[in-house]
């Protein structure tokens, strides 16, 4: 098994992914290394990081190949990461930043809660 299927069931062991959703991202994770054997050597994998610190010392750092995120944005519109408090990460804002090539900060938030979220493509 590798690392991003044993970070995906542990995110559904701590309640912040559902199974289904889990199920979905495990299929994903599965058809991009098919195609990872389609691309060109040499390509450029980009990917999506986000870093959650939570104010109860739970902390959460997750980076995603871009493909695969867009994958998933598209089928449930949003991340695979619940964050508490009255504050939403804007899946449009993340989606049109990959579409355009744009790398870095993309989102950065505080919650209510004390919570810390940062969303980087790279």
């Amino acid at each position: 098994m590798n690392e991003e299927i044993k970070r995906i069931l542990k995110l559904v062991e701590d309640g912040k992914l559902t199974s289904d959703l889990a199920s979905e991202l495990i299929s994903a994770l599965k058809d991009k290394d098919t195609n990872a054997e389609e691309q060109p050597k040499g390509s450029v994998n980009r990917h999506l990081r986000v870093n959650v610190k939570s104010h109860d010392g739970k902390n959460i750092n997750i980076k995603l190949p871009l493909k695969f995120v867009k994958g998933i944005i598209k089928a449930t519109g949003k991340l695979p990461v619940h964050i508490n408090g009255d504050q939403e990460i804007d899946m449009s804002a993340i989606s049109e930043a990959i579409e355009n090539d744009i790398t870095g900060k993309i989102v950065e938030l505080n919650s209510d809660a004390g919570d810390y979220v940062e969303v980087v493509i790279e």
